[in-house]
């Protein structure tokens, strides 16, 4: 048994020091400006869904938005980290990202037993309900806003479940639109871009 080195015992607590200092800052790298974006894709999909004849046609154009939603908000997310020096995949952003994706995946799992059981009037209070789930749960992980965030999706989701079904694709547009526009610029003010 050897005695280590200085440089190596320094650099063990070099090493953690960093991964405390890691654990106790939160996952900051939620994206303002691609919140922003993400609400204007919101409103965009809300009106082109409200044209559409067949609830195929509706459920294909949230579809293809919420895929678009999700390379915005992940491109928007990966360049916020960059420029803070962090990585997305690690530490507080791989745990941020691991918490938000179960209520998601919960929530397209719904999605599709829903729509295949012909119940697509629930569908818009239950993406609102599991959004707001998994911003609650990411936010476990990030700023005090994130959480918050996810309790107003929520409440929105509950609301929607209790008005006739003729509401759900507006109650979209305000959590997807409004609702994330909102928040969005909130988050650009206090926490950058």
């Amino acid at each position: 048994m050897g005695i280590e080195p200085l440089h190596a015992h320094a650099e063990h607590n070099l090493r953690f020091i960093r991964e405390k200092m890691e654990h106790a800052t939160p996952f900051t790298a939620v994206p303002g400006w691609g919140g922003v974006l993400m609400g204007i894709i919101g409103l965009t999909a809300a009106a082109v869904a409200s044209l559409q004849p067949t609830p195929a046609r509706w459920m294909a154009t949230w579809m293809v938005t919420a895929a678009v939603a999700i390379l915005v908000g992940g491109w928007a997310m990966d360049r916020k980290t960059r420029a803070s020096g962090t990585q997305l995949l690690a530490g507080k952003s791989r745990k941020f990202i691991l918490s938000l994706s179960p209520p998601l995946l919960s929530g397209a799992a719904l999605t599709w037993v829903l729509y295949q059981g012909g119940q697509v009037d629930v569908i818009p209070g239950v993406w609102l309900l599991m959004y707001g789930t998994a911003a609650v749960t990411g936010g476990a992980f990030s700023i005090r806003i994130v959480p918050i965030i996810g309790l107003c999706f929520m409440v929105l989701g509950g609301i929607t479940l209790l008005l006739p079904a003729t509401w759900g694709n507006w109650m979209l547009a305000i959590g997807f639109g409004g609702v994330q526009i909102f928040f969005g610029l909130i988050i650009v003010r206090k926490y950058g871009g």
